[in-house]
């Protein structure tokens, strides 16, 4: 089981890597697209991604322990198979006998019949794929193509030794790969209504996305896109010119005069746009319209930035030390027990918040946007396209 568990865990590790490099961006191109997060989407994004992976790392791995392939094999081995259906010659040649039925049953315990089985199945969740993403059934010459295509690859990849990488090929080039290959997707293509019919189709999609684009609220989804594009430019700045340049004493000054930036000073001067709400295409209002902008964004940005700053001087606790033989040794122990329940009753209690806010969709204003009296709004943003 080895051979199918370490490339789909290889698969695994890799996904998780790339997801979460991407889903930032991902969330973003998707919200500017369609004006809301359709997670049904997300779902067949990231697990066409995986089983993209999966196939690939199916067909290459587990790698040979030496580059001198060439050296454990026999000499004059050949690396390709070029006539078709020598499965079938195979199944029948393992002890299979058409005219008896009671043999029938061996048929699933033999090598050339798993292998054949694996090969139609490989290439199965791809027809379905291709049917949700082309939805029309006369598609199917495409996606079939798309599928040779792709098999063919592989079996390039596999002839080829992945291009050099090894100096003689691991796996053989076989003719059947591609046609069960290719069968296995072309059934996958038209059996995918049965499992499409579980989930909205693209066409429910659209219908949601002339709906969405044309209401002036923001999901809560897209303002915690928005705070978190916010902050990784704060993080990327501090990387790159706090952590480097700054004394460390003064480091703690960088975060706040990051926070005044990006949180108080753009915003102000673009009319109550950050980058990120700018990026998400909405502004931050004031709820009232005597009310000051200065102040509302003054206190959206104390509001965010004390939370996390409560963490980082509570932090700072942990960084004393104290003699063990000290007689407030027993003190010092509870004050950093005391440390680490506050960091965490905190991080809860903003998580829980976020859950709530989400799960409420919209009905409740997050704590920052609250205190400071503020509305994220599209306006005639998501109407125009424009930011």
């Amino acid at each position: 089981m080895s051979e199918y568990t370490t490339p789909i865990l290889t698969a695994l590790i890799l996904f998780l890597f790339l997801g979460s490099l991407l889903t930032l961006p991902w969330l973003i191109y998707t919200y500017r697209k369609n004006g809301f997060f359709s997670w049904w989407n997300f779902f067949v994004t990231y697990s066409f991604v995986f089983y993209m992976l999966c196939a690939l790392f199916l067909i290459i791995l587990p790698l040979p322990a030496t580059r001198d392939t060439c050296a454990l094999q026999a000499p004059g081995t050949v690396h390709y198979s070029l006539v078709p259906f020598s499965f079938v010659r195979d199944i029948k040649d393992a002890g299979i006998i058409w005219s008896q039925p009671s043999t029938y049953v061996q048929i699933f315990s033999q090598l050339a019949f798993l292998q054949a089985v694996f090969n139609f199945l490989l290439l199965f969740p791809l027809g379905i794929y291709l049917r949700y993403f082309f939805q029309k059934k006369y598609s199917w010459l495409r996606a079939l193509g798309l599928s040779f295509a792709l098999s063919l690859f592989y079996e390039i990849t596999q002839l080829t030794a992945i291009y050099g990488l090894f100096n003689c090929p691991y796996r053989i080039f076989d003719v059947d790969d591609l046609i069960l290959n290719s069968t296995g997707s072309l059934c996958g293509f038209w059996l995918a209504p049965i499992v499409l019919s579980l989930f909205p189709s693209q066409q429910d999609l659209l219908a949601k996305r002339e709906q969405m684009l044309r209401r002036e609220s923001v999901p809560p989804a897209a303002q915690l896109v928005a705070v978190a594009i916010d902050m990784v430019l704060i993080e990327i700045t501090w990387s790159w010119i706090g952590h480097f340049l700054l004394p460390i004493d003064l480091k703690w000054l960088y975060r706040v005069l990051g926070f005044l930036i990006v949180f108080f000073l753009i915003p102000l001067v673009w009319k109550g746009k950050t980058l990120g709400t700018r990026i998400m295409r909405f502004r931050l209002i004031p709820t009232e319209t005597d009310q000051s902008l200065q102040i509302s964004l003054l206190t959206r940005t104390i509001a965010l930035y004390l939370p996390l700053e409560a963490s980082e001087l509570l932090g700072l606790l942990g960084r004393a030390r104290l003699n063990v033989g000290s007689g407030f040794y027993p003190v010092f122990i509870w004050i950093q027990v005391g440390k680490l329940l506050a960091i965490f009753l905190i991080r809860i209690a903003i998580l829980l918040h976020i859950a709530i806010v989400v799960a409420k969709k919209g009905r409740q204003s997050f704590y920052f946007d609250f205190a400071a009296h503020l509305l994220p709004s599209r306006g005639c943003v998501a109407k125009s396209g424009r930011s």
